[in-house]
């Protein structure tokens, strides 16, 4: 990896491994603006996988610690590209929550979340292309289009020896015919 993609990887990610440290360690600032994003997913958590806490602050936690995890995998190295999409799907109620400069009556306050809200999109769109950097290696798309090539190219190969052999073959039966005895 060059020292370019680990500087950026560990830039990108540090606004993650604090935000996830201090929401695991002090959910209960976050729980009143998490609030209502929550209230909206409950219902979908609960269906989808009953047996987990719907709660907000365990949603607040549980988040953090998905950013904490996934953002120190992004500066580590490790599993990049997945950290980086995770790190993009919580971003995006996060950002929601935290975030909604369309509600607000004070034009200080508007102007604060809207500024706050393009910094997340802005992060939003660095994850994405950290999701999608292959680091310089051939992507699987890539991959799969040389490897199907290649199959092509070696079937062709497989029917004109095959061909080759059955006409040496009919030559070789034809001229033995041929011969006496």
């Amino acid at each position: 990896m060059t020292p370019v993609r680990s500087l950026a990887r560990a830039m990108l990610s540090g606004i993650f491994v604090i935000s996830g440290a201090r929401s695991v360690a002090n959910p209960q600032r976050l729980v009143p603006v998490a609030k209502p994003v929550t209230d909206r997913v409950t219902p979908l958590l609960e269906r989808v996988a009953p047996r987990l806490p719907t709660d907000t602050m365990t949603l607040v936690r549980a988040t953090g610690a998905v950013q904490l995890g996934a953002g120190l995998m992004l500066a580590t190295g490790r599993f990049t590209r997945p950290a980086a999409l995770v790190l993009a799907g919580t971003l995006i109620p996060v950002t929601l929550a935290g975030h909604p400069f369309w509600r607000q009556e004070d034009p200080a306050q508007r102007y604060n979340h809207q500024s706050h809200f393009a910094k997340n999109l802005g992060l939003f769109g660095g994850l994405l292309l950290a999701a999608a950097d292959t680091e310089g290696k051939p992507g699987l798309r890539w991959r799969a289009g040389h490897r199907i090539g290649h199959s092509r190219r070696s079937v062709r190969r497989a029917v004109r020896t095959a061909r080759r052999e059955a006409r040496i073959a009919a030559v070789s039966a034809a001229t033995a015919r041929r011969l006496p005895g």
